[in-house]
């Protein structure tokens, strides 16, 4: 990548920060505008050729899946949790699983020569949700504060709880192909049962400490932002170092942080937000540049009906499932239903695929990355004038 191509991007990420608001009210949402410049510098010939692009690609892909587990974890308010934890516990124990296990059969029926574990990593990837997709819904002030809570708490967990199955599926897919140290099954459940526990510590030491600290003036409110960002890295890298999952590590060590923070936990968790914003706006060039290119012209029809199911039926059937009974009306239930976006984790999942599988996981991938792709376009674009139109049908209700 040359200096043409780097002064590009930086103007991309300039002209989008003034600019945003504005375009988010014209349904043009981040990963759409990032995905478009990066196809545009593919098609401009400023782009390394894929396998050497993708190499140096892979380490920021895993960092931002790091910080976004960890910020999304530690950003939900256990008290509004406790307030509205029917809701909640009827989407991630119910709903959640009950995706993963509709897009694992529509996987092994459509494309049945995957096997059952690259079958069963489809519907575990697809399967976490994305809130900045939908951004001008959790923003729009039309649409009820109890939804956009819904849909933001549900995006914020969903992603590190469907990790462990990622995991499981990826190992049991290695171990199938007998690539070479394998961990199996066992092994896996071993890492994550460390991941746990080694993300639990740091995140409560960190978290106590931070309070800590605070309170005795020993913190300068400059760097406590730069510690939160550091404490996700030690949790990575420590589970990493104990032969542990890092990415479970990240994602409950930003849950015991945000309980142990204390009140000014949120604001010291900002500047790990905006980190963890600006690498997915080059996660969502870099899909644009690497991906989409190559996938458009590929697209098999079975793959592209696995991803207008994948957003349809096998989101929002688990959905209407879990939520009923739950006190909600028939257009909230949809509502909720269809603003499942798939995004940064689902291609992150993907990535760790190539790394772990090769060529092996290429048919899994680009089902991932077609039904990412149609829900960047689908759901950016739908997000405003639909949240506007549900915000006017619950007006009209009052």
């Amino acid at each position: 990548m040359d200096t043409t191509a780097i002064s590009i991007i930086a103007l991309a990420v300039f002209l989008w920060s003034i600019v945003s608001a504005r375009l988010q009210r014209a349904d043009l949402t981040a990963p759409i505008v990032f995905v478009a410049t990066g196809w545009s510098l593919t098609a401009m010939g400023l782009v390394d050729p894929p396998p050497l692009a993708a190499e140096t690609f892979k380490p920021l892909v895993e960092f931002t899946l790091v910080w976004v587990l960890f910020s999304d974890a530690a950003g939900v308010s256990f008290d509004q949790v406790r307030h509205d934890r029917g809701r909640y516990l009827r989407l991630l124990a119910a709903g959640l699983p009950l995706t993963v296990l509709s897009g694992w059969a529509l996987a092994n029926w459509l494309f049945p020569h995957l096997g059952i574990y690259l079958a069963l990593l489809v519907g575990a990837a697809l399967a976490p949700t994305d809130a900045a997709l939908g951004l001008p819904i959790t923003t729009n002030p039309a649409v009820p504060a109890g939804v956009r809570q819904v849909i933001t708490v549900e995006s914020g967990l969903n992603d590190g709880i469907v990790t462990p199955v990622v995991m499981f599926a990826l190992a049991g897919a290695a171990s199938a192909e007998g690539a070479a140290g394998a961990p199996g099954p066992w092994g896996v459940l071993a890492e994550l049962g460390i991941g746990v526990t080694v993300g639990t510590v740091i995140g409560l030491a960190g978290g106590w400490s931070l309070r800590w600290t605070r309170r005795r003036g020993w913190a300068a409110g400059d760097f406590a932002g730069i510690a939160v960002l550091a404490l996700t890295l030690v949790a990575y890298t420590a589970s990493l170092g104990a032969h542990g999952n890092g990415f479970v590590a990240a994602f409950c060590g930003g849950l015991a942080f945000g309980a142990a923070a204390g009140p000014r936990g949120p604001a010291e968790l900002v500047f790990t937000e905006q980190v963890g914003s600006l690498a997915s706006l080059f996660i969502w060039l870099g899909f644009g540049a690497l991906a989409v290119p190559g996938m458009v012209g590929q697209v098999q029809l079975s793959t592209a009906i696995y991803a207008i199911l994948s957003l349809t039926l096998v989101r929002m059937v688990p959905v209407a499932l879990a939520c009923a009974r739950a006190g909600l009306d028939r257009e909230t239930v949809l509502f909720i239903g269809w603003f499942g976006p798939r995004g940064l984790a689902s291609l992150a999942f993907a990535l760790l695929a190539v790394e772990e599988l090769g060529t092996g996981a290429d048919e899994a991938v680009a089902v991932i990355g077609v039904t990412v792709f149609t829900s960047v376009l689908l759901h950016g674009l739908s997000a405003g004038p639909l949240s506007s139109r549900y915000g006017s049908v619950v007006t009209r209700r009052r």
